[in-house]
């Protein structure tokens, strides 16, 4: 399997910051050529494709960049669009620092390095914009309606637990929009303390609060619904596979050729299974590293199907009897479901060239 450096012209570095960009461009030996700093902006990325041009010694040019999704996503962009390559670039360990030091250009130098070593049929290509980058960012904000509904949901209980009769009751209950809407609508006392009419309106706030809240992720899973639906058709169809469940998945899938196979599938989303063997006992254990998010959207999928789906229940029932822990098959479905996955997007994502037919 031939390297990167193998099939390239020139190799270019870059270290992104929020302000200015270090580039190194270098040559298959990863001797440096030239460097440059530029503005993280539009007449920056511009004077950076001249530059490349003007100094690489042919036409085969890699772009390896550090951050493709958070300082150089911009640059990744104008970069892609001028028809070079641009590979994802992780941070350097300390291991390759020690010995040279810290600094914006030996960061450079140490991306551009770090490229040519690549297998060239293994290439980290930045994740997909458009539909994907759309998915990435109602997920975020499905997150942070989540963690702030969950505290005000805390916050409501807590102080209804210090209210009346009445009010201790609501609070062990269900908090239902029925609920909340009449928590919302309701009068303070007459001859209130001043501390009962502050609970009293911080109640209605709250109520008030959450009502928005519920509506707004209802219309964000509708928003992800409509997009997974258009992107891979049928994937929320299978068992277990919700609109949410299945935005994680398509963000980190990305696009066909990210992963290689199932397998490396598997590894991103942390479900590989690990050696965990000691003596006479020969057993595998779950991947605790790699992709949390999906990892925890493919534990949903398995929780959900071993409550949900007859079939996993037959298999969990026989796996059980052949001396399985729970764990064990959990882990085993978790990997199932990755190559499940895998398989559904790969079919969906990749595009079909039509055939032509004979008039």
């Amino acid at each position: 399997m031939p390297m990167l450096a193998e099939c390239i012209d020139a190799v270019v570095g870059v270290d992104t910051h929020r302000d200015t960009h270090e580039v190194e461009i270098a040559s298959p030996t990863g001797t440096p050529i030239a460097s440059i700093t530029i503005s993280n902006d539009s007449s920056g990325f511009a004077e950076l494709l001249a530059w490349i041009f003007e100094h690489a010694p042919g036409p085969r040019v890699a772009v390896s960049i550090e951050g493709t999704r958070s300082y150089g996503a911009g640059l990744a962009r104008a970069v892609t669009a001028a028809g070079l390559l641009v590979l994802e670039c992780e941070q350097p360990h300390r291991k390759a620092r020690r010995g040279k030091g810290k600094s914006d250009p030996i960061d450079a130098h140490l991306a551009g390095l770090t490229a040519l070593r690549l297998d060239a049929d293994r290439l980290p290509t930045p994740r997909a914009d458009g539909d994907r980058e759309a998915l990435r960012i109602l997920l975020g904000a499905r997150s942070e309606l989540t963690t702030t509904t969950t505290g005000q949901t805390n916050r409501l209980r807590a102080l209804l637990l210090g209210g009346d009769d009445t009010e201790r009751q609501t609070a062990r209950g269900a908090l239902t929009d029925a609920t909340l809407a009449s928590l919302a609508r309701r009068r303070g006392p007459r001859e209130a303390s001043r501390e009962q009419a502050v609970r009293h309106a911080e109640i209605r706030r709250l109520a008030t609060a959450l009502r928005e809240t519920a509506r707004a992720l209802k219309a964000n899973r509708t928003q992800l619904q409509a997009i997974v639906d258009e992107l891979a058709p049928g994937l929320t169809d299978r068992p277990g596979i919700g609109p949410v469940s299945a935005a994680q998945a398509i963000v980190s899938f990305s696009h066909p050729g990210r992963c290689r196979n199932d397998a490396a599938f598997a590894a991103l989303a942390g479900t590989s299974p690990l050696e965990a063997s000691s003596g006479r006992t020969v057993r595998h254990r779950l991947n605790r590293g790699d992709d949390r998010a999906l990892n925890r959207a493919i534990h949903t999928i398995a929780l959900t199907r071993m409550r949900c789906c007859e079939k996993t229940r037959a298999y969990v029932a026989r796996r059980t009897a052949q001396g399985k822990t729970p764990r064990e098959i959990r882990r085993c479905l978790k990997r199932y479901i990755a190559r499940q996955l895998y398989r559904t997007l790969t079919t969906a994502m990749t595009p079909t060239t039509a055939t032509p037919t004979d008039a």
